[in-house]
């Protein structure tokens, strides 16, 4: 039995461990039932939810590259009427915090989302996506502006209820801790960082962009220095001093991996791409962390958050 104590507090809800699924790689709460028990992992985070069913970006639109991935998938999901009917029965089924990720192309439209989940029972949290660089309206037109994720964030929180309101922040900003302090002004409970960068993949013969849409999310292993830099960055700045929890994202492979979000900053982690390649990542990454906090003789995991010399 693990001498490691892997319980945290995390905007105000008692977790069983910091380890999350990252919004979008997972689905909507059942489809990795086949290869792991994600009632081990400290949270699920869903795909993004909107107003109306979205179709999504045509194909292809998702790429492997050297580092990770490219993805382009336009937040395609089946809407918030038919999350609630057919996907939230099989969330109250599992014992674990569940974060649901809400995205909308207007204010009105992420407002909305969140009423209609605001009083369900099983939903644990909301997620703010502003940062998907994959969407025409939307996503990052509202993450890269401090005034914008100021007025977002108050609305959706209102409309919250008393679930708590966890804001994903895109890291294609000049001062990401401006865009963090705006949130916490607005009334963010926690942070997400980061979201996934701008990119583009060639296709040498045709001279085309490998993707429909151009350009896609790069996410992965090639994206996670910048990730716990600007986790850091933004702990040291605003997190800190707010006393708001960030949940780190971005490359996570392994308990290392994850420690080191954590001593940047993070009270939590996601993983999202490294599922993949392995559908059981999270709870590998739960794994190793424990294991990490064994060999250093660190008998809580929360001691990790901040702890950078």
């Amino acid at each position: 039995m693990s001498k490691v104590n892997e319980k945290i507090k995390f905007a105000g809800l008692n977790l069983k461990n910091p380890v999350f699924t990252a919004s979008g790689t997972c689905g909507y709460i059942d489809e990795l039932d086949d290869y792991m028990d994600i009632e081990q992992l400290g949270g699920w985070i869903t795909k993004s939810i909107t107003l109306k069913p979205r179709k999504g970006n045509p194909a292809p639109r998702v790429v492997e590259t050297n580092g990770g991935m490219l993805n382009a998938i336009g937040l395609a999901n089946i809407g918030v009427e038919k999350f609630v009917a057919e996907k939230l029965p099989l969330i109250r089924q599992k014992d674990t915090a569940v974060f649901v990720n809400v995205a909308g192309q207007k204010i009105d439209e992420y407002v909305e989302v969140a009423s209609k989940l605001s009083d369900k029972d099983g939903i644990s949290g909301l997620e703010l996506n502003i940062s998907c660089p994959n969407v025409k309206e939307g996503g990052i037109s509202f993450g890269t502006d401090p005034a914008q994720i100021k007025e977002i964030t108050s609305e959706v929180k209102t409309a919250c209820g008393d679930k708590p309101l966890m804001v994903k922040l895109t890291p294609s900003v000049t001062d990401i801790s401006k865009t963090a302090e705006a949130a916490v002004i607005g009334g963010a409970d926690a942070l997400s960082l980061v979201n996934t960068f701008t990119a583009m993949v060639i296709d040498v013969r045709s001279r085309t962009p490998v993707l429909a849409n151009r350009t896609g999310g790069l996410s992965g292993p090639a994206i996670k220095p910048m990730a716990v830099y600007l986790v850091s960055r933004v702990y040291q700045d605003v997190a800190k001093y707010a006393e708001i929890p960030i949940m780190g994202l971005g490359g996570i492979r392994n308990g290392s991996d994850a420690a080191e979000f954590m001593i940047a900053g993070a009270s939590a982690v996601s993983v999202g791409t490294s599922t993949f390649a392995s559908p059981d990542a999270s709870l590998r990454v739960a794994d190793g962390l424990r294991r990490f906090c064994e060999s250093e003789g660190i008998k809580k995991i929360s001691e990790l958050t901040g702890s950078l010399n």
